[in-house]
């Protein structure tokens, strides 16, 4: 079986945390045989669906693990842009028949949370090799 190639989209908003998890999500990727082929940073996590969308369009990469994380502030921002962001990368999923792993964490989490919740990228990854595995049965 051909091995499943992976883009990464990382939110280099909270970079500090991000880039923990994207050395998890490639350290996971590499242990599962999953090479990651792009990379694209993108300034925050609002801003991950055109990237996504991007590489879904390219054929050289089977599955998008998007990457970020959303700490809560004083408003209830943090719930809007889940709300849309994790809508958007579905419906990506769905329009392009690749999977889209959501390795974002939050919303309504202390920047203490979300650093305890950096492995979330690992899981993406795990789930994007499982779902393109599956799609390829």
């Amino acid at each position: 079986m051909d091995k499943i190639r992976l883009g990464f989209v990382v939110s280099e908003f909270n970079r500090d945390l991000t880039h923990q998890m994207e050395l998890l999500g490639r350290e996971h990727a590499e242990f599962l045989g999953a090479p990651v082929v792009r990379t694209l940073l993108v300034p925050g996590v609002y801003d991950t669906p055109l990237a996504a969308k991007k590489l879904a369009k390219d054929n050289s990469v089977d599955a998008i693990v998007v990457l970020g994380c959303v700490i809560e502030g004083t408003t209830e921002h943090d719930e809007v842009i889940m709300q849309q962001t994790s809508r958007k990368l579905m419906d990506l999923s769905l329009e392009f028949e690749k999977p889209v792993a959501l390795g974002i964490s939050g919303p309504g989490m202390s920047r203490m949370e979300a650093h305890e919740r950096v492995d979330y990228a690992k899981r993406a990854v795990e789930s994007a090799v499982k779902m393109v595995q599956r799609m390829r049965e």
